[in-house]
């Protein structure tokens, strides 16, 4: 399946040329957000592209882009078979997201608990030496990104609850066991 993550799609299509990214551009110039309209319009292009299958990562948020979403579905013949609520306390969130980083050169992901860097400095992907935080992967910052789930994406559990799609997996474990239980939900 291929992964749709809506930050990795703006930030290609920003730089692709295409109508569609110099709509984007022209926003992120700005430093306005993309409007659900450009973000669905992207949506559409890689669904158009084909494959066998997508996994929607980040998106939708809110409940209207979740409208949205099973509308252009809809109209291109396609279902959206589940989806996955990776349920982690906030606590536990916190901690893991401000200890993250990742190599600059090819985007491996470290923690500091769980993953850190090698002790000789390298990245184990590329042999990388340099590693970057995001300037958001703190904690006064996650608190109001948490704010900001309860009020709009947390409302789409019962969304999805209701159409019989939702399903949770409990994030806190291992991820060989949290990837297992994923394919499990999907596979069932």
């Amino acid at each position: 399946m291929t992964q749709l993550s809506t930050g990795d799609m703006l930030r290609e299509a920003k730089d692709s040329g295409t109508e569609m990214g110099k709509k984007v551009a022209e926003v992120m110039a700005r430093g306005e957000l993309v409007t659900d309209e450009i973000v669905i319009g992207l949506i559409r292009e890689k669904l158009e592209a084909g494959g066998s299958g997508f996994i929607f990562d980040g998106f939708p948020r809110t409940l209207k882009q979740a409208d949205a979403l099973a509308d252009l579905l809809d109209e291109m013949g396609q279902t959206l078979d589940k989806v996955v609520e990776l349920r982690v306390n906030d606590e536990a969130l916190v901690e893991r997201i401000t200890a993250r980083s990742t190599c600059g050169n090819c985007g491996e992901v470290y923690n500091d608990i769980t993953k850190p860097i090698p002790a000789d400095g390298k990245c184990s992907n590329c042999g990388g030496t340099e590693f970057k935080r995001r300037a958001d992967d703190n904690a006064d910052s996650l608190k109001k990104r948490l704010m900001e789930y309860y009020k709009q994406t947390s409302p789409l559990i019962g969304y999805y609850y209701a159409k019989g799609q939702h399903c949770r997996v409990d994030g806190l474990g291992e991820i060989g066991d949290v990837k297992a239980a994923i394919a499990g939900k999907l596979d069932g």
